[in-house]
């Protein structure tokens, strides 16, 4: 059933919200859970869902993710299965980058119909959740639908932000708004005892899309003007085609904004994660580093998270997510904090060179005090630094770092010198 369908990534924009993080690499390529990339996400759901063929459309600094991709996702020689960048280009007939979502598969669509395939399924590469797109896939058989949207259902304080749906009996979408300020009350749904219990009784759209092959190149191909999926291209196959709901009821979030990130991470560190990075059942892969397990000595942990090849002689880790290579010095207290660990270890040679020359090495030094805060890749932050988000700090951009809904954010390879204050 899922081999006759081929997955679509789409890589978004220039991820502003997520600035700085997004500054040298689009969102996608941002580092989450200490050793994965947000990208891995969607791919491992469909790799779990038995959805072996995918297309990741990207634009914006795509360097990093294509690297990423192509030192990840090997498949047998003698398998279909495949994970390919489909870049934006100008070409005779088309001198334009993308310009939305619609857009973007639109511009694709000699490379994707290329490939036998029978359903198109759109997904976002920002997004965290562990979903079996096997059973949206046989709903969507089962009902005869042209288009399927994955929803799910949120509060009234959430519904402001999403495009929000309503069904009939057969769980067929009859009507869409996007993000409603007012008549909330008009567009409240049966999502079942559970969720109403919960208050989460609109259908949101999880901007995850099957189409029909042949009608999704019919739509986009007879509507050249229309750009985006949830403004445009939806709205009109509701109006004039079967578009059918199915209801997912999980851990879901958009990562859009550092404060969703930082959330998103550091709930991992619950001790029931409400996102499970060890259910087999829906396991996440990324690149194999083959990295030495994490060395920790004379550190109290409490609720971390800590990733491979980490050196750890803190005093004290609390609530928080040390990524791949990090090292953190003596007497230093981390919590609350995303640290996102390093590309690479410093030799010895190198150490001692740059320690005698009183410059901060890789990661981070001694009797630091670092809170509420997330730390990029390759930062050296020097011996005795305080860093203290909080809502006491404003919102802005700095050289160095960046403060965004009091949450300090140390900008990627950034040095912070010994005895600094934030």
């Amino acid at each position: 059933m899922t081999d006759k369908v081929l997955g679509v990534i789409l890589g978004g924009g220039q991820g502003s919200r997520l600035s700085p993080l997004t500054q040298t690499r689009s969102k996608p390529a941002v580092p989450i859970a200490g050793k994965y990339r947000l990208v891995d996400i969607p791919i491992s759901n469909c790799i779990n869902s038995g959805i072996h063929r995918m297309f990741v459309l990207t634009q914006f600094n795509s360097a990093s993710l294509n690297t990423h991709i192509k030192n990840t996702y090997h498949f047998s020689h003698f398998s279909k299965a495949f994970v390919d960048i489909l870049a934006a280009e100008q070409t005779p007939d088309n001198p334009t980058w993308f310009q939305g979502t619609a857009d973007a598969v639109r511009q694709c669509l000699p490379y994707i119909v290329a490939h036998e395939t029978e359903y198109i399924l759109i997904l976002s590469g920002d997004q965290l959740y562990q979903m079996d797109f096997a059973d949206m896939v046989k709903n969507h058989l089962d009902s005869g639908a042209e288009v399927t949207i994955a929803t799910i259902p949120v509060t009234a304080k959430d519904a402001t932000d999403f495009g929000i749906l309503k069904t009939n009996d057969e769980n067929v979408i009859t009507s869409f708004t996007e993000k409603p300020k007012t008549g909330l009350e008009d567009w409240i749904s049966d999502t079942g005892p559970v969720m109403q219990a919960e208050g989460r009784e609109f259908l949101a759209s999880m901007g995850i899309y099957l189409f029909n092959k042949q009608y999704l190149i019919d739509i986009l191909s007879n509507n050249p003007t229309e750009k985006d999926f949830g403004k445009d291209i939806l709205p009109r196959a509701i109006n004039n085609s079967k578009v059918l709901s199915h209801q997912y009821e999980g851990y879901w979030t958009d990562i859009g904004t550092i404060s969703s990130f930082f959330e998103a991470n550091l709930g991992l560190t619950d001790e029931i994660p409400k996102f499970d990075l060890f259910d087999n059942a829906h396991a996440i892969f990324t690149r194999a580093r083959m990295l030495p397990p994490s060395k920790i000595s004379g550190t109290t942990l409490i609720k971390a998270v800590i990733a491979e090849g980490c050196i750890i002689n803190a005093n004290k880790i609390e609530h928080a997510v040390l990524g791949i290579r990090a090292r953190i010095g003596k007497d230093t207290v981390i919590q609350n904090c995303y640290v996102m660990g390093s590309d690479r270890y410093q030799r010895l040679e190198e150490i001692e060179e740059e320690t005698n020359a009183g410059k901060p090495l890789i990661g981070i030094g001694d009797r630091c005090f670092i809170n509420n805060a997330i730390l990029d890749k390759n930062c050296r932050i020097g011996n005795d630094v305080k860093i203290n988000g909080g809502d006491h700090l404003a919102d802005g951009d700095f050289e160095l770092y960046a403060v965004k809904d009091g949450i300090v954010v140390v900008k990627k390879a950034a040095i912070l010198p010994a005895g600094m204050e934030i």
